[in-house]
């Protein structure tokens, strides 16, 4: 395992010179916006609890930044000490590097890059921002429903768990189609944004493996399972000569020194992420109940977020949003039906408490429908 700190090296001539795409695909809505919730429901009960993300509700947290995280460029030691500490707490292995950046959003264009552009395949449906950034990256994107559509793809992206369903591959599953991409210098790149809060078996130490080094990368999400969206940090696990590239790309600078700080205490706090695993799984279980009570069938989900189906899931979403709280819901061409929605875990006692208010409502207006 080696850690590079952004701006050490200088990108191999030639190499993503040519992978601008025609033209810039369209931003994206997603979930997590308050200001849209209040202008479609401006009578909505206050203060809105935002559910509509599978973010953490119960935030890591220790001291405040220091002021010179704040008021100096950040060191070059504390960039490289995260990436040890990222490295360990992941099981990174031999013959592979971790590379910060200011979230994997900002990665995701610059790994799409990392091969030349030709058919991009993502396992969908997913989360919309892969697609974009194949396609920022000069690829032809298409949408697969399965793994075997995958096979003759030259990029491939697969969200293990994914989201919003929860839909998760076997370990060797995605190693044999690494192996198979890096046989015809393609690449597969697995995003583990929510695998810190579930079952689900982690590619990580296998990225340096020789069947499938420069073939493999997987992207880490920090702020969705320690509750620090804002902070603004993500990962990338991939070979030594990937991991040169990307940082040549970010340049010297590319994480604050308060996500360095954040993130440094909160990879390391082994104690705060086995007990919160614990406790988001009780408390998803908690939210599955609630959902099942009021009528509605899970069907997908992790420790952070729960998907569940109604045909009259419009309704329902209109009732919380009435009552202050905001889901995130879907559109019949999505792929997975305008009947879904997606939950994120109430944040304490009151949310709980409202959500149970909005559900018995429905309930009440589903009977006496």
């Amino acid at each position: 395992m080696a850690c590079f700190y952004s701006g050490a090296f200088a990108m191999t001539a030639g190499q993503g010179q040519d992978a601008a795409p025609a033209s810039t695909p369209e931003r994206i809505v997603h979930g997590g916006s308050l200001e849209q919730a209040a202008r479609l429901f401006p009578d909505a009960q206050l203060p809105w609890i935002d559910l509509s993300t599978g973010i953490n509700p119960h935030v890591y947290s220790r001291k405040p930044a220091p002021t010179w995280a704040l008021t100096r460029l950040p060191e070059p030691g504390l960039h490289v000490a995260l990436c040890n500490t990222a490295a360990e707490a992941w099981g990174v292995g031999q013959g592979a590097a971790v590379v910060a950046g200011p979230g994997t959003q900002m990665l995701l264009p610059q790994v799409m890059m990392l091969v030349m552009p030709g058919v991009a395949a993502v396992l969908s449906p997913t989360y919309a921002e892969h697609r974009r950034a194949a396609a920022i990256a000069g690829h032809q994107v298409r949408e697969a429903q399965s793994v075997s559509a995958l096979y003759d793809a030259d990029l491939v992206v697969v969200v293990n768990p994914n989201n919003p369903d929860g839909r998760a591959l076997p370990r060797e599953e995605l190693l044999d189609l690494a192996a198979h991409l890096k046989r015809k210098r393609g690449l597969l790149v697995v995003d583990e944004a929510f695998i810190d809060a579930s079952d689900v078996e982690s590619v990580t130490d296998c990225v340096g493996r020789e069947d499938v080094s420069g073939a493999l990368i997987v992207l880490r999400s920090f702020g969705k399972f320690y509750g620090l969206a804002g902070v603004r940090l993500g990962f990338a696990i991939a070979c030594r000569a990937h991991a040169e590239r990307l940082e040549a790309i970010l340049g010297p600078w590319a994480v604050s020194g308060p996500a360095l700080v954040a993130g440094q205490a909160a990879l390391a706090d082994t104690p705060w992420r086995m007990a919160m695993r614990k406790r988001l799984a009780a408390e998803a279980s908690r939210l599955d109940r609630m959902l099942i009570g009021a009528g509605l069938s899970i069907v997908g989900g992790t420790g952070l977020f729960r998907l569940a189906r109604h045909d009259r899931a419009q309704t329902l979403f209109t009732i919380l949003a009435q009552h202050g709280v905001w889901v995130r819901r879907f559109e019949a061409e999505s792929g997975l039906g305008a009947d879904v929605l997606r939950f994120g875990l109430p944040p304490d006692k009151a949310a709980v408490r409202r959500v149970a208010q909005a559900l018995d409502r429905f309930r009440a207006t589903f009977n006496d429908g």
